[in-house]
C-alpha cells in the first residue's frame, strides 16, 4: 500500500513492548494508574520517595484486591546520599492476643485465610508516611491528592477485579454486609471497565491530611501519622474487629487487635541481605521476608555455565526448578522473625559457598518430588504439616487470588518500582488488606489484613505464631548493585512465585543477556513443590506450572524427568517489574509485565 511505513525494528522480536530509556526519571508498577501517578510527581520535581508513596496511595484505589491501607509493606531502597541497600520493614507484628492457644481454643488447627483474627498490625500506611517524612520532600496533603480524587471520582474496574468480585459475591452477600455495600454498590458485581468509587476511603486521605499540623513538614507527617496509629483509624479497626464474623474457617469469630497495637508498630530502616550472582550484588529483605531464597538459588547457580541455566530449554527449566525446591524447603525450615543474632548466624550458613556447593550437587537429572530441607549445623531444620493437593494449582488466574464463595483465597499483591535523576531508587511490595481479607470498615473504606496465614500454630516452627511477632512474609522487592553502587529496582506481586519469577528475570538479563522488557516477556514457570504460604497451606510434590509458550518439546521433556507438569496460559504468570539506572552515563530504563494488561512502565 502506498505511503504504508515499514515495521519498527527497534523492538526486538520476543517482546511486546520496548524498553524505556531516558535520563529523567523512570516509574514501573502494576497498574497504569500508579505508574502515571508516580511520573507525574517527578515531572513536578518530587524525588523517587515522593512518587513511589503517592503511587502506593493509588493502588490502594485501582487494586482493591491486591492490596490496602489494612496490608503491609516491604521496601528495598537506596538513596543518592547513601548508596548501601536498605530494607523499610513495614511488616506489622502479630497482636498482642495472636497466641497459638487463642486460635486453638477457638477449634483451629490453621490461622484462617480470611477475616480479622488473621490480621497482623497493618504497617503499609504508617511505613509510607514515614518514609515521606524521613526521605521524601512533598507535603502530604499533594501526594495523597491523586488518591483521594481516584477515590471521589472513580478507577475503572479491571477484569481481575470484576472476577473476584464475582467470586465473593455470596460471601458478602451473605455474611459481610459492609463489603457488600462498598464493592457491589449497586447490588450486582460491577462490569469491566465500569467506574467504582470509594468515597469512605477518601474522606479518611482527607481526615488524615487535615490531622497534619506543626511547624514543619516531618512534624505535620508525623500528626497524620499520630492519626492512624492512635487515632480515629486505630479506634475504628480495634472496634470493628472485635464484631465477631465469617472466616475461611467456615464458622464466625471475632479479631483480637487492638487500638493498642496499632500505637505498638513503628516503621524502620535495616540492612539488607545480599549475595553475588554474574559480578551483581543482589539486596533483599531478610530471614521475616522469603528474600533469602532468590539468594539462596542465585548462590547455588552462580558456579554452573550460562547454557545450563537458560529458561528457553527443559534443561534450565528443570535446574533452576531443583534450585528453588531446595531454596524453599530451607525457607520453611529455618525462616521467620529471629532475633537478629541468630538471624545473623542462619544466614551466613544459608549463603556460604560450601553450603552452596552442597546443595547445588543435589540437582540431579530427574525431579525431586520430596521435602529436602538441608542442615546447616546452628539450628535443627524444622518440617511443617506436608498435606498434597494435587488441585492446588490452577491453570486460570495464576498469580491473582484464587478466591471462593467462602472466602477462602490465595493471595497477591502489587508493585511499584521508581528511579529519579538523582540517583534514588525503590523497590516497594505493597499487599495484604485485600477487599476479600476482611470485611470492609464502612466509615473507613477498607479492611484488614490477613498476613497471620503464614505463620504456624505451632510453638517450634521459627514461622510460628506469637504476640509481637512479625509474621514471615512472602514479599521480596529486589535491589540490584555494581561495584557498591545501585543500578536496578524491580519485584512482582505473586506470593510464593515471587522470588521464582525474579530468579528467572536475573538469569535472563545478567547470565544470558536478554533486555529487561525481553526477560519479562519471556516464559515463566514456577514450582509448587513446597508448602504454600497461604491457607490452607497444601503442596504439590514434583508440581511445575508452565506457560504453554515453553513449547510442546520442552513440556515433554519436563514430564519425561518426573515433573509434575500443569501447563497454564500463554500470559498467565508473572507481574514483574523494574527501573534502571547507569550510574556512570546517568542512563534510565523501564519495563513491565503486559500479563493481565494493567502493569506499564513510564519515563522520559
Amino acid at each position: 500500500m502506498a505511503g504504508q511505513q515499514p515495521p519498527p525494528t527497534d523492538v526486538p522480536p520476543h517482546t511486546t513492548r520496548p524498553t524505556l530509556r531516558g535520563s529523567f526519571g523512570m516509574c514501573a508498577s502494576t497498574h497504569w494508574l500508579a505508574s502515571a501517578t508516580a511520573q507525574s510527581v517527578l515531572e513536578r520535581g518530587g524525588n523517587a520517595f515522593d512518587a513511589a508513596t503517592a503511587g502506593a496511595f493509588v493502588l490502594h484505589v485501582a487494586e482493591p484486591h491486591l492490596n490496602g491501607p489494612g496490608g503491609d509493606l516491604v521496601a528495598v531502597l537506596a538513596t543518592a546520599a547513601d548508596p548501601a541497600p536498605r530494607v523499610l520493614a513495614g511488616q506489622g507484628h502479630a497482636p498482642r492476643g495472636a497466641t497459638i492457644e487463642h486460635f486453638r481454643a477457638e477449634g483451629l488447627d490453621h490461622v484462617p485465610g480470611a477475616g480479622a483474627l488473621a490480621a497482623a498490625v497493618p504497617g503499609a500506611v504508617d511505613s509510607w508516611l514515614w518514609l515521606l517524612a524521613e526521605s521524601g520532600t512533598w507535603e502530604l496533603p499533594d501526594v495523597l491528592a491523586y488518591a483521594i480524587d481516584y477515590a471521589e471520582r472513580g478507577v475503572p474496574v479491571v477484569p481481575q477485579l470484576a472476577g473476584v468480585l464475582a467470586r465473593v459475591e455470596d460471601l458478602f452477600r451473605s455474611h459481610w454486609p459492609t463489603s457488600y455495600a462498598q464493592w457491589l454498590p449497586e447490588g450486582r458485581v460491577p462490569a469491566p471497565y465500569a467506574t467504582l468509587v470509594n468515597p469512605a476511603y477518601a474522606r479518611t486521605l482527607r481526615r488524615l491530611a487535615a490531622e497534619g499540623a506543626g511547624a514543619t513538614r516531618t512534624a505535620r507527617i508525623d500528626a497524620a501519622r499520630r492519626a492512624w496509629r492512635t487515632g480515629f483509624v486505630a479506634a475504628a479497626l480495634a472496634d470493628f474487629a472485635a464484631v465477631p464474623h465469617r472466616h475461611s474457617s467456615g464458622r464466625d469469630h471475632a479479631g483480637v487487635l487492638t487500638a493498642a497495637d496499632l500505637a505498638d508498630f513503628r516503621p524502620s530502616l535495616e540492612p539488607a541481605v545480599t549475595a553475588e550472582f554474574r559480578g551483581t550484588t543482589v539486596a533483599k529483605a531478610g530471614l521475616w521476608s522469603q528474600g533469602p531464597v532468590l539468594l539462596q538459588a542465585l548462590t547455588m547457580l552462580d558456579g554452573l555455565d550460562d547454557e545450563q541455566l537458560d529458561p528457553s530449554t527443559a534443561a534450565g527449566v528443570h535446574t533452576l526448578a531443583e534450585a528453588l525446591k531446595l531454596a524453599l524447603a530451607d525457607r520453611e525450615a529455618y525462616y521467620g522473625h529471629l532475633d537478629p543474632a541468630d538471624a545473623e548466624a542462619v544466614v551466613r550458613r544459608l549463603l556460604s559457598p560450601r553450603y552452596a556447593r552442597e546443595r547445588a550437587g543435589l540437582i540431579g537429572a530427574a525431579a525431586a518430588d520430596s521435602f529436602r530441607p538441608g542442615d546447616i549445623g546452628v539450628a535443627a531444620p524444622y518440617t511443617p504439616p506436608l498435606v498434597a493437593d494435587r488441585h492446588a494449582v490452577r491453570a486460570d488466574g495464576v498469580g491473582e487470588p484464587t478466591v471462593q464463595q467462602t472466602g477462602d483465597t490465595r493471595g497477591d499483591t502489587c508493585h511499584i518500582d521508581v528511579v529519579d535523576r538523582w540517583g534514588n531508587l525503590i523497590s516497594a511490595t505493597p499487599s495484604g488488606g485485600w477487599l476479600q481479607s476482611s470485611p470492609t470498615v464502612p466509615e473507613l473504606g477498607f479492611g484488614l489484613g490477613t498476613r497471620l496465614q503464614m505463620t504456624w500454630l505451632d510453638p517450634a516452627a521459627p514461622a510460628r505464631l506469637a504476640p509481637g511477632r512479625r509474621p514471615r512474609t512472602t514479599l521480596s522487592p529486589t535491589l540490584l548493585l555494581r561495584d557498591g553502587r545501585p543500578v536496578a529496582a524491580l519485584g512482582t506481586p505473586g506470593g510464593d512465585q515471587q522470588d521464582q519469577w525474579q530468579l528467572l528475570y536475573l538469569v535472563r538479563t545478567l547470565a544470558l543477556g536478554l533486555a529487561p522488557q525481553e526477560a519479562i516477556d519471556a516464559p515463566a514457570f514456577h514450582t509448587t513443590s513446597v508448602p504454600g504460604s497461604f491457607w490452607p497451606r497444601t503442596w504439590t510434590p514434583g508440581g511445575l506450572v508452565v506457560e504453554e509458550r515453553a513449547g510442546a518439546a520442552v513440556l515433554d521433556e519436563l514430564r519425561a524427568r518426573g515433573h509434575a507438569v500443569t501447563v497454564s496460559g500463554p500470559w498467565s504468570q508473572g507481574r514483574l517489574s523494574v527501573v534502571t539506572r547507569d550510574p556512570d552515563s546517568g542512563t534510565l530504563t523501564a519495563a513491565a509485565n503486559p500479563r493481565g494488561a494493567q502493569g506499564y512502565a513510564t519515563g522520559r
